[in-house]
């Protein structure tokens, strides 16, 4: 236990995690910390970008395209550094045990975890 108080089941049925497929990144300009991710959920609208704080733990961006990770898609539209973040890449640890969470096999894109 994390010390963290519990929600219930409904609570934890409103979090939407979905797999996406990474089609660029990039470091965010004038910053230490942040990528900028397009990601492709298989939506109509096209790639969503997603901001995220993991430079420290990719050091070469590129080596994310192509990627599958799960990200939580139902979160309001935030704005970072100038630019609207539309998720947040769902990973656990930090430092040396820092890792994505990815499906152990291709799926399509927008795939809902369960």
């Amino acid at each position: 236990m994390t010390g963290k108080p519990r929600i219930s089941i409904d609570e934890f049925s409103n979090i939407e995690v979905s797999v996406g497929t990474v089609q660029s990144a990039e470091r965010v300009p004038e910053t230490d910390k942040l990528l900028r991710l397009m990601v492709d959920f298989g939506e109509e609208g096209g790639p969503r970008q997603i901001v995220s704080g993991i430079a420290a733990y990719v050091p070469e961006p590129s080596s994310l395209v192509g990627r599958q990770l799960c990200f939580v898609t139902n979160l309001e539209p935030r704005m970072i550094k100038g630019l609207e973040s539309n998720g947040m890449l769902f990973a656990v640890g930090s430092n040396e045990t820092f890792a994505f969470l990815t499906p152990d096999r291709v799926v399509p894109p927008g795939t809902s975890a369960h």
